[in-house]
C-alpha cells in the first residue's frame, strides 16, 4: 500500500515537482509481461513538461524485471538519479523506469511511455480502456462542440476553408481547434502525408501539407479518421494550426497564438 497521504489536492515538492493520488487502476505491459498492476498510483508534474506522469508504489512493480541501468539518462526527469532498465518478454529496455528524488514519492517508481518510442512498454490500461502517449489530466477538460459560426481560413491570402458548420474542438490551455467539414476545405491545394500523432484525448491524426510556395510548415491539417468516443463529432473534419494560418470567425480576424505548437512548427519550417 502507497505510503502517501490520503489527500485529493495537488501538492507540491521542493524539487518543484507537482503530485496527486489517483484512484484509477492502472496497467502497463511489456509484450505479454505484466509489468506494473496498481490501484494506487500517483500523478506527477515535472516543471518542464506540460502533461502528467504515472509513479507507482514499488510493490505495484514487477522489480524482479528492473536492473540498475548501465548507462543512466541522468538529467532528463526533475533531479532524478537512479534509472532502471527493464529485461520483459526477452527483450531489454535501457532505461524504461526512474525514481523521483523527492522524499513525498520515495518508494516510487515512474516508467517512458509512447513520447520516447521504444524506451517504455507497449500497452498502458486504466481501468479496462488502453490509454495512449501519457496519462489523461484530471484537471484538463477536452470539449467538441457543432457551431454555426462563420469560420474562414486563408494561407498567404488563399482561402483555403470556408464553412458556417464547424465543430469548435476546446482544449484546456489550449487555443480553440476549428474543424471544418472536407466539402468546404480546398483540399486540392494540399497534398496527403505519411506523419501521424498521436492524442490521449481525440486519437490517432493524420495529415497533409500546404502545395504553395508560402512558408508554411509541413503537416499543418490533420483529421482524426476514428477518434475517441468522447469527440467521435470531429470523426473525418479537418483542422488547421491556428499558429500558421490566418482564421477569421464571424468576420473577425483572431491573432495567432503562441502555443507549445509554435516552436514545433517553427523547428518543422527549418527542416
Amino acid at each position: 500500500m502507497s505510503t502517501l497521504p490520503n489527500e485529493r489536492s495537488v501538492r507540491s515538492t521542493p524539487e518543484g515537482l507537482l503530485w496527486e493520488p489517483s484512484e484509477r487502476w492502472v496497467r502497463g505491459t511489456k509484450g505479454d509481461v505484466t509489468v506494473v498492476d496498481s490501484r494506487h498510483p500517483v500523478l506527477v508534474w515535472e516543471p518542464e513538461l506540460p502533461v502528467p506522469q504515472y509513479a507507482f508504489p514499488r510493490e505495484d512493480v514487477r522489480q524482479d524485471l528492473l536492473r540498475p541501468a548501465k548507462h543512466p539518462r541522468t538529467g532528463t526527469h526533475t533531479g532524478s538519479q537512479i534509472f532502471y532498465d527493464l529485461e520483459a518478454g526477452g527483450e531489454l529496455v535501457e532505461n524504461a523506469a526512474w525514481t523521483f528524488p523527492a522524499e513525498d514519492l520515495a518508494g516510487h517508481v515512474a516508467f517512458e511511455w509512447f513520447r520516447h518510442p521504444g524506451r517504455g512498454l507497449d500497452h498502458w490500461y486504466e481501468e479496462e480502456e488502453e490509454i495512449f502517449i501519457h496519462p489523461r489530466d484530471p484537471h484538463k477538460r477536452v470539449d467538441a462542440m457543432p457551431s454555426s459560426r462563420h469560420v474562414r481560413i486563408e494561407i498567404d491570402g488563399t482561402t483555403v476553408a470556408d464553412t458556417r458548420r464547424p465543430v469548435l474542438l476546446f482544449e484546456t490551455s489550449l487555443p480553440t481547434r476549428y474543424y471544418l467539414p472536407r466539402e468546404d476545405v480546398r483540399l486540392d491545394l494540399f497534398t496527403p502525408t505519411d506523419h501521424h500523432t498521436g492524442c490521449p484525448y481525440k486519437g490517432t491524426a493524420s495529415y497533409w501539407s500546404w502545395r504553395g510556395e508560402a512558408d508554411v510548415p509541413p503537416n499543418i491539417v490533420w483529421t482524426y479518421p476514428d477518434p475517441l468516443p468522447a469527440v467521435h463529432v470531429v470523426q473525418g473534419l479537418l483542422a488547421f494550426y491556428n499558429e500558421a494560418v490566418d482564421i477569421t470567425v464571424d468576420g473577425e480576424r483572431l491573432e495567432r497564438p503562441v502555443t507549445p505548437f509554435s516552436a514545433m512548427l517553427s523547428r518543422r519550417r527549418r527542416t
